[in-house]
């Protein structure tokens, strides 16, 4: 598969291509100067691209099979940055034969009981509230969606550096917590659930939450 892999300068894009590559897809890594760190590998190539430019998006995805998406707003960029990116990637994608996309969302819009989403807790931290309302507000954008074949896929309340161990789960819209009552998961590993997901489709028009 040759992959278009937007927001690959990240900790979760550069893990997503190195991933992908390992198993043999072909990945085009997508950063806003073109600069694309740690990755050494033949199937890979670096380009520069604007995210939030539906004609960028168009222009970069031909050819592709399928994109993926590991997005953010900078540290200097207004979180509602998030929102354009989603808009500009739908309305880019329409403008090619490429239908199929995974992005990775935020994991305060999942559920933790039948009424209460984690943003809506008393232990999600301030900070933080703002970013992920925008990734809710980005994942509203998608659902609207009927004529793509996208999944949306969000990691656990904690998700960092860490060792591959293949292992995961996976619950439709639900925060993923372990028997300790901890979420949690590597970046290394959520690599491996975004990928498996880009090869099956086993989620697709689905708000994925994944964890140990």
């Amino acid at each position: 598969m040759n992959v278009l892999l937007l927001g690959a300068s990240g900790r979760i894009g550069q893990r997503i291509a190195t991933e992908l590559l390992e198993r043999g897809h072909d990945v085009t890594g997508v950063s806003r100067n073109g600069d694309v760190e740690g990755i050494d590998d033949p199937g890979f190539e670096a380009v520069a691209g604007d995210a939030t430019d539906p004609d960028s998006i168009a222009a970069l995805a031909a050819g592709h099979d399928a994109v993926a998406s590991a997005l953010g707003p900078g540290e200097d960029e207004d979180v509602d940055r998030l929102s354009e990116m989603a808009t500009a990637l739908i309305d880019g994608l329409r403008e090619t034969p490429v239908d199929r996309f995974v992005w990775t969302g935020g994991a305060g819009g999942l559920a933790v009981d039948s009424d209460t989403k984690l943003i809506e807790t008393d232990e999600f931290p301030d900070e933080l509230v703002a970013l992920a309302q925008a990734h809710i507000d980005a994942l509203e954008i998608i659902r609207d969606v009927d004529d793509l074949r996208w999944s949306y896929l969000a990691p656990p309340a904690r998700i960092e550096p860490g060792e591959r161990t293949g292992e995961y789960r996976t619950a439709a819209g639900q925060l993923v917590v372990d028997d300790d009552g901890e979420s949690q998961i590597s970046m290394a590993d959520f690599a491996v659930a975004f990928a498996d997901e880009l090869e099956t489709d086993e989620a697709v028009h689905t708000q994925l939450g994944v964890g140990y």
